[in-house]
């Protein structure tokens, strides 16, 4: 006899090993219809996997995160199979899920068109309708080697090769088609009904631009209709969002070819961006920074010293001069502590906060590039604060405060806590982030905020916590970073003296509040679908003349309210009133004034807000009142 013990406490025994399936069966019939996996003492597992000894088990059903990720990553098979039947000559490689979604990767002789695409998601529905069972088995290394061989799929023998020896191989099966995956997968293709394929895009084999280029198609599955519906809604107002589109309409900039991943600012684009730096500037400012700016390329031996180039060379631009090799910046860290150690600093100095509007280049693959949210060339508005360890709390509680506050004043309210832990390739001794790490616990235990762990995924010299900020569509965006480094201080000599006199190693901590200017100006545009407030337009106001006679009278209110530090413009063209409203509302202009040969009597404007409010006619005095408190958030301290 044995016990399965369940999530609600309760316990079954039996005499004979059943599967996960058997279990929940004798739970519930209801819960083993819906179960699409089990958790068994913690891990992951099939339904079909049998339980032959005291366990605990928890059941997974569509309704749970991971039993959504197993949907998904039989959605991805299901993609591969009916490829394959389609298509026997294409090869399979790798078939991830990804946020709201799946990827499958295949080689074949030609494109994948959108015809394709209808093809291949019909016979995915009619596998669903077959519900054919997905069955699991374990081989050897060797054997998985030789069976993928023999079938021709070349890419997945390279892929069973590469698995270490400690690791267990396992095959999935349904129909005729069988994949190599640690799983766990739904039971059966039945299972898989809600689903859609997106498009196709080119990739690399193994992500390097080396090796042959191969067919991405991506799909998306969800647990119900509305969920499908609702997703595909929100990618429908997603595209009539892109910061891409936004940015032609409205000439806020552009890309091209001549310069892969940089920004060519247009003067209302660049005027954004200076809206958002002055913005951040005052913050800053009012919360003990000082600004400085370092040099753009440094030479190689301090890249070296600093752990950058041995562990972020592959996305670091070089170059040579006078038989000397230099790095351009892709962060401002080793800048930032040349200028600490310049003068003797004493602990009486500390925190000391230094920041930087510092342009960093990166040298991101070209096929990642996409607009400003992925870009070679950008500015971050970094800092760094370096401090005793003892003032870590402080800083952290100060800094969480300072970013909150940022986010809220840029419409952003809903924020996401992450603390990215030690990643495998990393710059100091083990003990040296146990502390780290604990320290940023305690850190964010002391701001009264709930995080998530992410293993793995901490910059190389010290863990950090991650700011997600989420849009008006729901999507998120990491942004803000806090980062907590031992490493970096001690690799360049970075000291001052204690109280007691001693030389003593500072905390360093690596923070920015927005990340890439570039990439916010992105997510700003998207999340106000290009209509942004008053205080961040490039231009507040546009004042409209019903025919020429108003014309001296348009110029002079134009001229009055840029004297007050207002972004306005006059529109005087001989056309109708109509036209040129329709024109600005499309350029999305906060405020519209109509003058015409009442308003010029009067001295008034006729105010219309944008999305078609009317404001009424006002003197203009208090039209300047009105728009002067709009920009509060900007001038308010």
């Amino acid at each position: 006899m044995f016990a399965v013990r369940l999530l609600d406490g309760a316990v079954r025994q039996f005499d004979h090993p059943v599967s996960v399936a058997e279990a929940a069966a004798h739970i519930s019939p209801k819960l083993a219809k819906a179960a699409l996996a089990g958790r068994l003492d913690g891990a992951l597992v099939d339904t079909s996997t049998l339980i032959e000894r005291d366990a605990a088990l928890t059941l997974i059903t569509d309704q749970d995160k991971e039993g959504l990720e197993i949907l998904r990553h039989s959605s991805a098979h299901l993609l591969a199979c009916a490829v394959k039947e389609l298509y026997p000559e294409a090869q399979v490689t790798i078939g991830p899920v990804i946020e709201e979604g799946f990827y499958y990767d295949f080689a074949y002789a030609r494109p994948f068109t959108p015809q394709d695409l209808k093809a291949i998601e019909q016979r995915m529905r009619a596998l669903t309708q077959a519900d054919q069972p997905i069955s699991r088995r374990t081989v050897s290394r060797d054997h998985a080697v030789q069976y993928f061989k023999g079938m021709g799929e070349h890419y997945k023998a390279e892929i069973v090769a590469s698995i270490p020896d400690t690791e267990e191989i396992k095959l999935y099966s349904q129909g005729s088609f069988t994949d190599l995956c640690r799983g766990p997968h739904v039971p059966s293709t039945g299972r898989l009904k809600y689903f859609k394929l997106m498009k196709v895009a080119g990739a690399y084999w193994r992500g390097d631009a080396r090796n042959a280029q191969l067919q991405r198609i991506y799909g998306t599955a969800w647990a119900s209709r509305q969920e499908l519906d609702a997703y595909l809604r929100r990618l429908e107002e997603a595209d009539q969002r892109d910061h891409r589109k936004l940015g032609k309409q409205l000439d806020l900039f552009h890309l091209q070819d001549e310069a892969p991943g940089m920004v060519f600012w247009h003067p209302k684009g660049w005027t954004l961006w200076q809206q958002i730096e002055r913005y951040l500037r005052a913050r800053l400012d009012a919360s003990g920074y000082q600004e400085i700016r370092t040099p753009q390329m440094m030479d190689r031996l301090l890249w070296e010293r600093s752990g950058h180039w041995q562990n972020y060379r592959e996305q670091m631009f070089a170059t040579e001069s006078e038989k000397r090799d230099y790095a351009i910046k892709p962060m401002s860290c080793p800048g930032h502590v040349q200028v600490f150690n310049h003068a003797l600093r004493s602990y009486r100095d500390l925190p000391l906060r230094l920041a930087e509007f510092g342009a960093c280049h990166r040298n991101e693959p070209s096929g990642a590039l996409h607009g400003l949210m992925r870009v070679r060339g950008f500015v971050q508005d970094d800092a760094h604060i370096f401090c005793t360890e003892d003032q870590v709390i402080a800083e952290t509680i100060a800094f969480n405060t300072l970013a909150l506050q940022v986010y809220k004043d840029f419409g952003f309210t809903q924020i996401d806590i992450k603390l990215a832990l030690r990643p495998t390739l990393r710059a100091g001794a083990d003990a040296v982030w146990q502390r780290a790490e604990q320290g940023l616990r305690e850190a964010l235990t002391a701001c009264a905020l709930r995080w998530e762990e992410r293993p793995g995924e901490g910059a190389f010299y010290g863990p950090k916590v991650e700011y997600h900020i989420k849009d008006a569509l729901g999507r998120s965006w990491q942004c803000g970073t806090l980062q907590l480094d031992f490493v970096l201080p001690e690799r360049l000599g970075a000291e001052y003296v204690a109280e007691d006199n001693s030389r003593r190693r500072p905390v360093m901590l690596h923070r920015a509040i927005l990340g890439s200017m570039e990439r916010f100006a992105g997510i700003l545009l998207e999340h106000y679908a290009g209509a942004l407030p008053a205080w961040l337009a490039p231009v507040q106001a546009v004042v409209l003349t019903v025919s020429e006679g108003q014309a001296e009278y348009a110029r002079q209110t134009e001229q009055r309210l840029k004297k007050q530090g207002f972004r306005v413009e006059a529109d005087l063209r001989n056309e109708k009133i109509g036209y040129k409203i329709r024109a600005h509302a499309l350029q999305k202009i906060p405020y519209l004034l109509v003058v015409g040969a009442k308003e010029r009597a009067s001295q008034t404007v006729a105010a219309r807000a944008r999305g078609g409010l009317d404001c009424g006619v006002m003197r203009v005095d208090a039209f300047i009142e009105k728009l002067r408190d709009e920009l509060k958030v900007l001038n308010g301290f």
